[in-house]
Parts: C-alpha cells; sequence; structure tokens
C-alpha cells in the first residue's frame, strides 16, 4: 500500500525532479573518450549470476561504453582498467517493478535509497498515480539525468482526477470515461508502459470495473500492459482479485498484481490458495504476474482501512482487530501533531487514556479538519505468507519504496531478500533471487535488453557479498543503507561504491513502444 493520490497536492517539480530521456527499445549511443575510442573496463574473478536463472559461475565481463561487450575467461587487454571482484556476486542491476523512488528526484538525483541497494531501474507511476502530461514531463528534465533508469506507467486515479475534479465520488458517465481515454491514449503515445490503477484509493475507489475495463482494453490495444494495486488486499482479496483476472481475460495483456499480499488475520495461511488460483488463469491463457515486497507491514493512510469510507466505530474496531494491531500501527506523518511521529496508535491511545479505537477516529477527523498530510505504518502480513508469494515463478521482486520515506523497503527491499529469504532462510536460491530481481522483472514490464548478464545488453550492474549483504533499514532509522553492495554500475558506469554514490548520473528514462 501506498501514499494516497490527491491531485491538488501534486507538484510534478518537487516529486520527481530531473530524468534524461532515452527510448525503451532503442539504445542510446555513448560518448568517447578524447582518442576517439569507447572507454572499456573488465570485471575480473567474479561469480556471474547472469539473471537467468543459471547457476553462478566465475568468469570475467567486459563493458565497452554503455553496453556488455564480452563475458567469459579472457585476459584482459593492455592498459584496460581492471576491476578485482575476488570472489564476489556480479548479477545485472535491479529493476524495481514497484517503485517510488521517483519522488524527490531533484532533490536526489544520486537516488542514494536505490543504488545502495542494487537498484539501477525503477518503474514509476504507480497505485494510480503518475506524472501529467508525460511528454512534457519528459521534455523539461531530459537535460538533468540522474543515476538510475526510470520508467512509468500512466495512472488511472490520476486522468480520473483530472476529468472528474472533486466530483469523484460516483461512477463516472460515459463522456467522463470517454475524456479518460483521450487522456489515456495521449500518455500511452509519450511512452507509458500501460496503464496503472489504485482502486483502493481516492479517486479510483468509486470508479466500477466496466470504467476500467474501457480503459485496460485501449491500453492492450496499442501493446501496452496493466499494474493494479487491487481493489482489496483484505476482506475483498479473492473479489478483487477476480477484477484483475476477468482484465486480464476480456484484453489479452498482461496483468500484474502490485505488491501482492494477504493483509488480514483471517486470511493469513492461504497463499497456497491464492497461488493455485492463479496458476489455474495462467492455465486458461491469462498473463498474470505479480510484485512482492519482503515485509510483513506496508505504509499507507490511516483511511485506507475504512474501504467505505464510513468512519464509524465498528468499523475502526475491525480495523484494529483483523488488519493491523494498535501496537503495530506507527505513526510516519501527522501534519495536526508532528510529535506523534514514530508513536504507535497504542502509545497515543495510552497518552489520551481513551480506547484505541476511538483514537483512530479522532486523528482523522483532526487531520481531515485541517485537510492536513497522513501516513501510518502498520503490520499486517504473515512471514511465511510472504515467501510463499514470493516464491511463485511468476512472481518477481519490488520495494514500493521511496528516497527519504519512514518505511525500511526503501532502503532494503532487495538486500532484504538476499539476506533473509535466500540465506538465512533458504526461500529462494541465490539464482532464483537474482532472476526475479531482474530478467523476470524486465519481462513483466516489457524492458528489452536489460536484466541479463549478455553481450549487447546495456550494463546495468551490481556487485555484492553474498555472505554478507543485509538490508539495515528498519522502521526506527529507515533511511540506512545496506551492507554488501560493493559496486553498481548504470549504462555502464559506476554510480554507488563502498564509500557511497559517486555523483555520476547516467541514468534514463525508458519508454515503452506505445507510440
Amino acid at each position: 500500500m501506498s501514499v494516497e493520490f490527491r491531485v491538488d497536492r501534486w507538484s510534478r517539480r518537487a516529486l520527481f525532479g530531473a530524468l534524461a530521456v532515452a527510448g525503451l527499445l532503442t539504445a542510446a549511443g555513448c560518448e568517447s573518450s578524447e582518442d576517439g575510442h569507447t572507454p572499456t573496463f573488465v570485471i575480473v574473478g567474479a561469480t556471474v549470476v547472469d539473471g537467468s536463472g543459471a547457476e553462478g559461475r566465475e568468469m570475467n565481463v567486459r563493458v565497452r561504453g554503455d553496453r556488455i561487450a564480452d563475458i567469459g575467461t579472457f585476459e584482459p587487454a593492455r592498459g584496460e582498467d581492471v576491476i578485482e571482484a575476488d570472489g564476489l556476486v556480479l548479477a545485472p542491476g535491479f529493476i524495481d517493478t514497484h517503485s517510488h523512488h521517483d519522488n524527490g528526484l531533484g532533490e536526489m538525483p544520486d537516488a542514494l535509497a536505490a543504488v545502495s541497494q542494487g537498484i539501477t531501474t525503477i518503474v514509476a507511476g504507480q497505485d494510480g498515480g503518475s506524472p501529467f502530461p508525460l511528454a512534457e514531463f519528459y521534455e523539461e528534465l531530459e537535460t538533468s539525468p540522474v543515476a538510475i533508469n526510470v520508467a512509468a506507467y500512466v495512472g488511472h486515479n490520476t486522468v480520473r482526477a483530472m476529468v472528474m475534479g472533486d466530483d469523484y465520488r460516483r461512477p463516472a458517465t460515459e463522456a467522463e470515461v470517454e475524456e479518460m481515454v483521450a487522456l489515456l491514449q495521449q500518455e500511452l503515445q509519450a511512452g507509458a508502459l500501460g496503464l496503472s490503477t489504485g482502486l483502493e484509493y481516492d479517486p479510483g475507489i468509486y470508479s466500477e470495473t466496466p470504467e476500467v475495463m474501457t480503459l485496460a482494453r485501449v491500453t492492450a490495444g496499442v501493446g501496452g500492459r496493466y499494474i493494479s494495486h487491487m481493489r482489496s488486499e483484505d476482506r475483498a482479496f479473492f473479489e478483487a482479485l477476480d477484477e484483475l483476472l476477468a482484465i486480464g481475460r476480456e484484453t489479452g495483456m498482461p496483468v500484474q498484481i502490485g505488491h501482492m499480499k494477504l493483509a488480514m488475520k483471517s486470511l493469513w495461511g492461504r497463499a497456497d490458495e491464492v497461488i493455485a488460483i492463479l496458476d489455474e488463469a495462467r492455465a486458461e491463457g491469462i498473463d498474470v504476474t505479480a510484485d512482492v515486497y519482503p515485509y510483513e507491514f506496508w505504509q499507507s493512510t490511516m483511511t485506507v482501512l475504512f474501504p467505505d469510507r464510513e468512519f464509524t466505530r465498528g468499523a475502526a474496531q475491525f480495523a484494529l482487530d483483523e488488519l493491523a494491531p494498535a501496537d503495530g500501527m506507527l505513526i510516519a506523518a501527522f501534519e495536526p501533531d508532528p510529535s506523534y511521529v514514530g508513536m504507535t496508535l497504542a502509545e497515543i491511545a495510552e497518552a489520551r487514556g481513551r480506547p484505541a479505537a476511538d483514537v483512530y477516529l479522532e486523528l482523522i477527523a483532526e487531520v481531515e479538519a485541517i485537510d492536513g498530510r497522513e501516513s501510518v505504518i502498520a503490520r499486517s502480513m504473515a512471514t511465511e505468507d510472504i515467501a510463499t508469494l514470493l516464491a511463485w515463478p511468476h512472481t518477481n521482486v519490488s520495494s514500493d519504496g521511496g528516497l527519504a520515506g519512514r518505511h525500511p523497503r526503501g532502503f532494503g527491499a532487495f538486500t532484504r531478500v538476499l539476506g533473509r529469504h535466500v540465506r538465512e532462510r533458504g526461500d529462494l536460491t541465490l539464482e532464483e533471487a537474482v532472476r526475479k530481481m531482474t530478467s523476470l522483472a524486465a519481462d513483466h514490464m516489457g524492458i528489452v535488453e536489460r536484466g541479463t548478464i549478455e553481450s549487447g545488453n546495456f550494463a546495468d550492474l551490481v556487485l555484492f557479498d553474498a555472505t554478507t549483504v543485509l538490508d539495515l533499514a528498519t522502521p526506527e532509522t529507515p533511511n540506512e543503507p545496506s551492507r554488501g553492495i560493493e559496486g553498481v554500475w548504470v549504462n555502464g558506469v559506476r554510480v554507488y561504491a563502498p564509500e557511497g554514490t559517486t555523483g555520476a548520473m547516467p541514468g534514463r528514462v525508458l519508454r515503452g513502444s506505445n507510440r
């Protein structure tokens, strides 16, 4: 779950920063050195885990300009720059298919949160919210590159808000849907990967399935994709899943469940049932996939646990009993009283001398009275479910994280999988985990020439120590870089070293081919 989209607070320049534009399906040229030769370097003695799922092998990798040139047992040429890997793992750069690291890139163009966990490409425009218009966004920002590659979806909530304004608490009319279609087509032509929905958030929560289906058909008609924060991740999970599968069935396009989770106590232990449904859908011919982040707690608004937007005592108590306990709900932002940040709802209730359900409603009322900002981090998932969902062959890893947020996923999602789900728990092999972070993620997004270490691909690479790599970020210290990431290259340029970010800004925007 992620921050609720609010059109009146959308600041494209402040949130998204400056990015260089390049085509997703076309290779940008690389600069030559002063003597006219393209610069090269060789990483020697690495255990190459190439992203395909194949077993790692000790090999050398040569990078020429922005591309991988050679892989094998060759010797570096005289005068070539050499990086001694000494048995460290060399993998393709990680691709974050559900990211909010685009927010604030203008102020933090080195993208420390992303690159310090090995991410070289992020996919923005998630949960139904995207920068608008994309063409202007790209045009404005192409002169000021950042450290990472960026792709984006067009958000349903964004186009719905543009059309319906404040009058969105109802189904859209046919004329309004047609206006949304026109905006969607514009954004797809500008290079969006496809359509993103956030059906648990305003204003998309008030849409009906036919509205979404109409937009999905338009997207499918130009070869786009669909990714969704589904209508429910708790009470109505299976109904929401049916809706997503219906979109895949009717349109024939790939459909991805964003940050798939079972976020209700009564759902815990049913991950195998979910996988069975997904396998049956794939057998039917529906191209359904998913991404997962490896945490038992999410971050979103206090109101997201009220799907009917009816803030009653009974609904509040149900939320605390089934969805997020008071001692597991941590305040991440609260504009009426910033001193509450870092406290749990249980602690605030104790300080006020009132039952937690009552205080929950009071906090919502207080923030709405000033139309203020609020956010919570809440514990709702079970580790074993996460492991089961993550292990599904069609699940890739994502973060749902940001550059400077309160949730540790922004700094630690990928290294948490490597450290905890691979090394400590053994839920995945190293090779399978890397596949889920690289080639599988690229396939799910339609990104080409990235995601595997092979000759001719772009040189997005991460070098790490598989024996020590680990997330260090916590809810108390959410912006702590991970351990064990030794080097990160984007388009052949090093952006991260053990000392920190390098200051290089070789990232590119990756456009879809919906033009």
